[in-house]
């Protein structure tokens, strides 16, 4: 089984390292910073073997170029970004497969939250690195893509196993369920997931991972369909795209 080590960086910010204990390769997602990395793989007697960046934001991809320096890793990021990311070595675009040792990696692309944003499935394992396309109980703001793109781009998430374990880039959960409960406040399992939730950030303990059924069952933005919700909008039986941007227009602004 892999090793994941989650490193909360700057304000908000979850670095990943990824470890596979039988080949030793060690990979980075959206390294914000460089020296928590490499504290982090010294303290445990890793080497960097590769980056994975989701998408062109310095909070996610500012630690890359002392990193590659520094360990002689590979930079993995989407085609469509490589003007955008330092130092990637090997873009990459929808359905390419890589790996991590002998784990398989599925790329998926994700427009919306930027036009570039790549997620990454670790599909033997369950696990989605999903950068800013999906957070627990929300997802990205529209910087660069339409309402249309990003919905399109979490059907694509939506489909995945249930049990698939959700790996975002930020703490943004108590925010996102409190937007969550303004627009759906009826919803029982979200209700009971806010308790636990709140009970975490008062611990400032992580609330991530999350799994693609959490966020069915809670997150608004998976949830376009619900009656319940469409019924707080005012857009009885509207149609899911229109919902799905009338949610993020609100949470805008919430």
């Amino acid at each position: 089984m892999l090793t994941i080590l989650q490193l909360p960086v700057l304000n908000d910010n979850y670095i990943y390292l990824v470890h596979d204990p039988i080949t030793g390769e060690t990979a980075a997602i959206d390294p914000a910073l460089a020296a928590p990395v490499l504290a982090a793989l010294e303290q445990r007697h890793w080497r960097l073997n590769v980056i994975l960046n989701t998408h062109h934001h310095n909070d996610h991809v500012g630690g890359n170029l002392e990193l590659k320096q520094k360990t002689g890793c590979t930079i993995i990021a989407g085609s469509d970004d490589r003007p955008r990311i330092p130092g990637i070595d090997r873009p990459v675009k929808e359905h390419d497969v890589i790996s991590l040792g002998r784990h398989p990696i599925h790329v998926l692309a994700t427009p919306g939250h930027t036009s570039g944003h790549m997620v990454y499935h670790f599909t033997d394992d369950g696990l989605l690195f999903c950068g800013d396309t999906l957070f627990v109980m929300g997802c990205g703001r529209l910087f660069e893509g339409s309402a249309q793109q990003l919905w399109q781009s979490l059907q694509k998430l939506k489909a995945l196993p249930p049990a698939t374990r959700i790996y975002c880039a930020h703490e943004y959960t108590q925010n996102n369920g409190r937007f969550a409960l303004s627009v759906e406040p009826d919803n029982r399992a979200l209700q009971e997931r806010m308790a636990i939730i709140n009970q975490l950030r008062a611990k400032h303990e992580p609330t991530v991972p999350s799994t693609i059924a959490q966020e069915l069952a809670t997150n608004p933005f998976f949830r376009e369909d619900s009656p319940s919700l469409q019924a707080t909008l005012g857009m009885p039986a509207g149609d899911p795209v229109a919902v799905f941007a009338r949610l993020r227009q609100l949470k805008d602004v919430f």
